[in-house]
Parts: structure tokens; C-alpha cells; sequence
């Protein structure tokens, strides 16, 4: 994936997922991941996401977006005793 017509998206977005500090890990680096997944549909036939290969699959972005912003961490009254 380095290589071909969406290398230089490809590596960006996996660079910015490494030097990621933020938490969770990678969360900084939408944009890279939009652009490089924008880049993928635009050429199915070397990018083709249903081929069989691979077991793993590039979830949709936007999808991701939207659970993320469902996701609240509980809040919780009590107080921890030691």
C-alpha cells in the first residue's frame, strides 16, 4: 500500500497514526485517514476492498466518527476508599 496512486496518503496517515499521542491513539489523524480512504475509492480496481484476500476491512470512517461521539465514559458518584 506504500506504493501505487495513493502511496503518499497511505504513509502519511500511517505516519501520523505512529507519532500519535493522543488518546485514543490515532484520534488526531482523521484527516489523513479520510483523504487516504477518499483516495482508495477513487481507484477500486487497485484498492478493491471486496476482493477476498484480506480478513481485515477498512471500517467507514464517518461510521467511526459517529460512535465515537456516542460513546461517553460513565460517570460515577462514588469515591474509591484505600
Amino acid at each position: 500500500m506504500a506504493t501505487g496512486p495513493c502511496g503518499v496518503d497511505f504513509r502519511e496517515a500511517f505516519s501520523c497514526f505512529h507519532y500519535s499521542t493522543a488518546e485514543p491513539k490515532g484520534s488526531d489523524c482523521y484527516e489523513q485517514f479520510k483523504t487516504m480512504q477518499d483516495c482508495f475509492a477513487e481507484y477500486p480496481a487497485v484498492y478493491n476492498k471486496n476482493d477476498g484476500d484480506d480478513d481485515d476491512s477498512m471500517p467507514d470512517l464517518n461510521s467511526l466518527d459517529d460512535e465515537n461521539e456516542s460513546q461517553e465514559a460513565p460517570k460515577s458518584d462514588a469515591v474509591e476508599k484505600k
